[in-house]
């Protein structure tokens, strides 16, 4: 099982720009799973290569890709019609290169909402889309949640959140949002922050990547 790095074609109003990316397809595989980085990481971080590896020993193909921000060295995400463009180019890339099997639409914290938000707007259509650690709202400031476009999400949405999250607190507001939904589940992984680090636990990053994997591979089998 080898990776390959690619350079991919984002349309932008301004025009196309190519965007860095990995693709890795093991022997056997049954899904390719997209994977976009946070706002503050790009898509080489430990976390990120962690998930995808052991989606690959999982049999899930992946497609891990950095947004046309964080490809032009800027700290800031862009507008957010940009990561859309970006999820809709990953998917066309995907639907061409392993057009036998199914594409599920993952993210860290911003990549997971740009996903949630393509997919609200019909630009993408996965099989599902898995939010790690979805960030529901700035921290402290519930009042500014990020909800309204999710019940127009047809396809099941997975949200694997840490207990101690401040993003998703109180816990009750992701609880409702999640039964607004038409198709949702949530995920909880006892003790763990937005970076999913668990005190008490000593894990390098891409081991607390690695270790979400099974529980999204488990839910992404009960969909398929």
């Amino acid at each position: 099982m080898g990776s390959d790095e690619e350079r991919i074609a984002v349309g932008l109003p301004s025009g196309s720009v190519d965007v860095s990316a990995d693709w890795t397809r093991p022997d056997g595989a049954w899904a390719v799973v997209a994977v976009a980085h946070g706002a503050g990481a790009g898509y080489r971080h430990p976390f990120l290569t962690g998930f995808t590896a052991a989606l690959n020993v999982h049999g899930c193909a992946t497609l891990r890709f950095t947004f046309p921000y964080a490809e032009a060295g800027r700290r800031m995400p862009g507008p957010a019609a940009h990561a859309v463009e970006a999820w809709r180019a990953m998917s066309e890339f995907a639907g061409d290169r392993a057009p036998d099997l199914p594409l599920w639409a993952a993210g860290k914290s911003y990549g997971g909402r740009m996903a949630s938000m393509a997919a609200a707007e019909g630009v993408i259509r996965p099989a599902g889309l898995v939010y790690l650690g979805y960030p529901l709202h700035p921290p402290g400031e519930p009042e500014k949640a990020r909800v309204a476009h999710l019940p127009d999400i047809a396809q099941p949405q997975l949200f694997v959140e840490g207990t101690n999250d401040r993003f998703v607190d109180p816990h009750d507001q992701l609880e409702a949002a999640v039964a607004s939904c038409q198709d949702a589940d949530i995920a909880w992984i006892e003790g763990a922050g937005h970076s999913f680090d668990v005190k008490g636990l000593t894990r390098t990053p891409d081991e607390v990547g690695a270790a979400l994997a099974p529980v999204v591979v488990e839910w992404m089998r009960s969909r398929s």
